[in-house]
């Protein structure tokens, strides 16, 4: 496993939980506002230190009795077909396991659901669920047909989850979230995700205004009607 980078200590992104973050190398979108070029963008990731995998667990082994569990994002985990194996080593640490993912590979998912691998999992939303908005918003050509299976097997799933945007100027507006949140209906868990404007893999992203936060409770509010929890984060 291509590790590219470890945050130690997070209280956010494992909801409830003291966890920390694990960054895995490479990516099958190329989202044009995403923040980690370096472990997505080959000619980046040749320059990205590594993480020995074995220095990895010995790490979690150290704060053993402190981290309660363990967030794997990229990039996008799931591209990585040891990725089971990986996560068995920390489960068999007595660790909850976060999966963040882009939703493009359901077989995956759908076999670490079963295989009771994962305790949380978090999907992101790119654009609504058609051809047509996914491939011009992910960058690149997306079986969406992957996407809603993956969809529907996380709502059906009896694990904790939720579904996220982030909402990006020039590329998502009001009607797209609203349409997004009627492809996603019903899900337990919404939220939006104000847009960053920093290290874009597309550097003129870096000079766009994030949208203001009255604009987003005003996108919010008009869709929380879709799910038991909609809420904003920055």
């Amino acid at each position: 496993m291509e590790i590219g980078g470890l945050q130690k200590t997070t209280f956010i992104d494992y909801p409830g939980k003291i966890a920390c973050t694990v960054f895995l190398v490479g990516c099958n979108f190329r989202c044009p506002w995403c923040y980690s070029s370096e472990i997505v963008l080959p000619d980046k990731i040749t320059r990205q230190p590594k993480i020995i995998e074995r220095d990895f667990f010995s790490f979690l082994d150290e704060r053993k009795g402190i981290l309660e569990g363990v967030v794997i994002c990229g990039g996008e985990p799931t591209i990585n077909p040891e990725l089971p194996d990986f996560i068995k080593e920390i489960k068999k640490r007595g660790l909850q396991v976060k999966l963040d993912t882009n939703g493009s590979n359901p077989e995956m998912i759908k076999s670490l659901i079963k295989d009771n691998l994962i305790d949380y999992i978090a999907m992101d939303i790119k654009a609504p669920l058609n051809e047509k908005s996914y491939n011009s918003t992910a960058g690149t050509r997306v079986d969406v047909d992957k996407v809603k299976e993956s969809v529907k097997i996380i709502k059906n799933s009896k694990i904790d989850y939720e579904f996220r945007t982030t909402v990006v100027p020039s590329i998502h507006d009001a009607d797209k979230i609203r349409e997004i949140a009627q492809d996603i209906s019903g899900a337990k868990k919404y939220f939006i995700q104000n847009f960053r404007a920093e290290k874009n893999i597309d550097e003129s992203f870096t000079k766009l205004e994030p949208y203001s936060q009255e604009s987003l409770e005003k996108i919010k509010d008009s869709i929380a009607h879709h799910f038991d929890v909609c809420q904003l984060r920055y």
